[in-house]
């Protein structure tokens, strides 16, 4: 029987919709400021990060972050970060994107991270948040969706590298693994 893929959880129209309704939300509250930063975590981020950005109408720059905390595996680790931004960010209005908040440790890293560099304003966007997980509280400005604690794929996010190409969120179970 051929595999048809981890089971939807939410679908492309479903996404469009609530990235939309995120990006005029941000655009409303940024609207005074003469640019925002969005800095987007790499790599779960960027199809998200790409889509937010193109429905926001505001003037903003574009800039990445990677931090590692999984590798192959579906536990988390320790955080390390692999990559930086590369603009100077004091004194601007900062926007992580982030793709998914499981336990909070990464969201809590970055969010100490960047606000040491003294930015005018430092929000975070984050696509999916497992509330069931956290460890650490963080505070997120602009949520997508709160799902229950299942492993999820598609949509940027993956699995050992897989399924980030997804147009939909879907439920991994171990026969899609």
């Amino acid at each position: 029987m051929p595999q048809t893929g981890p089971a939807v959880l939410f679908t492309e129209a479903v996404i469009r919709k609530r990235v939309r309704e995120l990006g005029r939300r941000i655009s409303k509250d940024y609207a005074a400021v003469d640019e925002l930063v969005l800095v987007g975590i790499l790599r779960g981020c960027y199809i998200f990060l790409a889509d937010l950005s193109r429905c926001l109408t505001i003037p903003r720059r574009i800039d990445f972050m990677a931090v590692s905390s999984y590798g192959q595996k579906t536990t988390p680790g320790a955080l390390r970060l692999i990559m930086d931004t590369r603009t100077d960010i004091t004194g601007k209005h900062i926007l992580i994107v982030e793709d998914i908040v499981d336990t909070g440790r990464t969201m809590h890293f970055l969010q100490e991270t960047l606000s040491a560099r003294k930015p005018a304003s430092l929000k975070s966007c984050v696509f999916l948040r497992k509330p069931d997980r956290l460890e650490k509280e963080v505070h997120i400005d602009y949520l997508g969706f709160d799902i229950p604690d299942l492993w999820v794929v598609g949509y940027g996010l993956d699995y050992a590298d897989r399924y980030r190409a997804l147009p939909y969120i879907g439920i991994l179970e171990t026969g899609d693994v």
